[in-house]
């Protein structure tokens, strides 16, 4: 069995742990692989890996905030992922650290006696026929050139071909339920329960906006713009990718999901953390 191992750069506690739960795996006979920062910290080059390989593991851990988890779901694929919560809030992390290596122990042994449960979270991406986006856990947005008065551009928002919303904001954010606490909350959209199969189309900056929609799961979502420079797609606030306009973008669930090991964070403890 392996498990890969991301912790959070720069955050002494998040390596030190990592180095103590590679200790305690290898001597249980279990392989390890460490992201190549990981690695580095803790002095270990010779059990380095891309993160993208972690795909080829058995579990992944990410010890760390919300965004170590993001960083580590996207090397991760259909690989379950085990949280380690050292932010702030952690809403995909369950386990604390003083009980992070047991955590992971009962997981190994779950896995090799054929008893694992893993629950699954969805992921989107965004195609125009041409290119396809990362996948994205929390959000896909398109935006205008740049926000702001005399930004933005000029959109169309259509859910399985029928016309939701359309004319001027700063861009199009479609969120995943997981990410309806992340850039969605942030843009005055809905908190969404992670048990609803639903996703949420929200307008930014709109001049006639529709207030933020949820959807089905498995609707999609197209966004039509006609009047920009360009346009920018950006997956989980990462990879910007710039669209000659006019254009029009396809949002739907990918796969493989996130699929979720370890036990499960308290929803609502956690929106607690947000005030």
């Amino acid at each position: 069995m392996d498990v890969g191992i991301v912790a959070q750069r720069d955050n002494s506690r998040a390596t030190t742990l990592a180095g103590e739960l590679r200790t305690a795996l290898t001597a249980d006979g279990v392989g390890c692989r460490l992201d190549e920062s990981t690695a580095a910290a803790i002095g270990v080059p010779e059990a380095a890996a891309a993160v993208d390989s972690f795909e080829e593991c058995d579990l992944v851990v990410s010890i760390g905030g919300d965004g170590t988890f993001l960083f580590a779901a996207r090397g991760a694929g259909g690989t379950p992922i085990l949280g380690v919560n050292l932010g702030e809030v952690g809403f995909l992390n369950a386990v604390t650290p003083e009980t992070a290596i047991e955590a992971v122990r009962e997981e190994v042994a779950s896995f090799r006696d054929g008893s694992q449960e893993v629950r699954e979270a969805p992921r989107l991406s965004a195609d125009t026929g041409g290119w396809e986006s990362v996948p994205a856990v929390n959000e896909i947005v398109v935006t205008g050139p740049r926000r702001g008065h005399g930004g933005g551009a000029s959109f169309a928002v259509a859910i399985d071909g029928s016309p939701y919303t359309s004319g001027h904001a700063d861009g199009i954010l479609i969120a995943t339920p997981t990410g309806s606490s992340a850039y969605n909350l942030s843009e005055s959209g809905p908190l969404v329960h992670p048990s609803i199969n639903g996703l949420i189309i929200n307008e930014m900056c709109g001049t006639e906006a529709m207030p933020p929609l949820v959807v089905a799961g498995d609707c999609e979502v197209t966004v039509q713009v006609e009047d920009a420079d360009h346009v920018v797609v950006v997956s989980d606030g990462r990879r910007p990718h710039e669209l000659d306009v006019p254009c029009e973008i396809t949002v739907s669930r990918s796969e493989p999901p996130v699929r979720l090991a370890g036990p499960v964070a308290d929803f609502f403890e956690a929106l607690g953390k947000l005030s």
